[in-house]
């Protein structure tokens, strides 16, 4: 009986194999041609004098009701200055960016086949770092000072949000800006709805992004990850004795699900805890619900997070 499920289990791996390559070879197959403009470069090396040019070509970067004073100031500034060269060193070459855009959009149209291919944008924004990748349909901005590297000197921001503000959290940050424009909003408001919500997009990443490390796709160290998983049934039992998950308490998106230095359980292993455990678990009753049903990445997106709770068939490891 051992030597059967061995059998089985071993061809079911080698199926999965078979069948990922195939993918994998379908995506190499799709023509696309990311187009890159470095907006970065044109508005600091443009002369303030010519700054209606660089408007005119670039309107939605410059909303109406702010005076020119504003982007003549920001184009002058030293220390914006110093953020430009900064960006300028890190990234002369953005070719191998751009590759890797070329790679995430022939799996974005190989899931998304009506999707439109974007062009990418470069900028130099605010240090807004709710707003560092944003997927705008035809467009895709990338707010390059945040993606220096987390040591980089420029960063006051607290550790748990500079970790992620690496090169290679480019492509996941676009996915996530990708999944959350195709996830229909719900009347529902619970926790465990929330859980899913994000489960979706974390999702939409092990399809998009099949090179990235789950640690790369949630935003985590490596670490965090292993204490997610060597805590997960822990983690679910205290939610269910809780009885948290039909719970409309806004408390609980920031305890479980917003970016934080650590998830809020109020007991001795909140230490340890990486924040939005909530999502993490979330993304694993995602998977557990694709693996028991049959449904495209887009019906995935769209189906409503009762039904994906329901139908998982989750069951976490003790």
């Amino acid at each position: 009986m051992k030597i059967y499920r061995f059998v089985v289990v071993v061809s079911l791996f080698f199926l999965s194999c078979d069948q990922k390559n195939k993918v994998e070879k379908a995506v190499e197959e799709i023509p696309v041609d990311i187009k890159v403009e470095r907006f970065d470069k044109v508005f600091f090396e443009t002369k303030p004098e010519d700054l209606a040019k660089v408007k005119k070509q670039y309107p939605y970067f410059f909303p109406a009701g702010n005076d020119d004073t504003v982007w003549l100031s920001k184009m002058q500034e030293p220390i914006w200055r110093e953020v430009y060269t900064e960006v300028q060193k890190k990234y002369a070459d953005f070719e191998p960016v751009r590759q890797e855009f070329n790679l995430l959009f022939q799996h974005v149209k190989f899931y998304f086949p009506k999707t439109k291919t974007p062009k990418v944008i470069t900028v130099v924004g605010e240090m807004d770092y709710t707003a560092k990748a944003i997927y705008a349909d035809t467009l895709v901005i990338v707010a390059l000072e945040l993606y220096l590297g987390k040591d980089h000197r420029f960063y006051q921001f607290p550790g748990y949000l500079k970790q992620n503000f690496e090169q290679k959290q480019i492509m996941p940050d676009v996915v996530t800006s990708f999944a959350y424009r195709n996830i229909p909003d719900y009347a529902d408001k619970n926790l465990i709805s929330q859980m899913i919500f994000e489960g979706k997009q974390l999702y939409a990443k092990d399809l998009l992004l099949p090179g990235y490390t789950d640690a790369e796709k949630i935003g985590y160290a490596p670490e965090q990850i292993k204490w997610c998983e060597e805590n997960e049934g822990y983690m679910w039992r205290y939610l269910i004795e809780k009885e948290m998950l039909y719970s409309i308490d806004p408390k609980l998106t920031t305890r479980f699900i917003a970016p934080a230095p650590f998830s809020k359980f109020y007991l001795e292993i909140d230490n340890d805890s990486p924040g939005r455990v909530g999502a993490w678990i979330g993304w694993q009753m995602v998977r557990s619900y694709m693996k028991n049903n049959t449904v495209t990445l887009p019906e995935l997106l769209k189906t409503d997070p009762k039904e994906i709770f329901e139908k998982s068939k989750y069951k976490p490891k003790k």
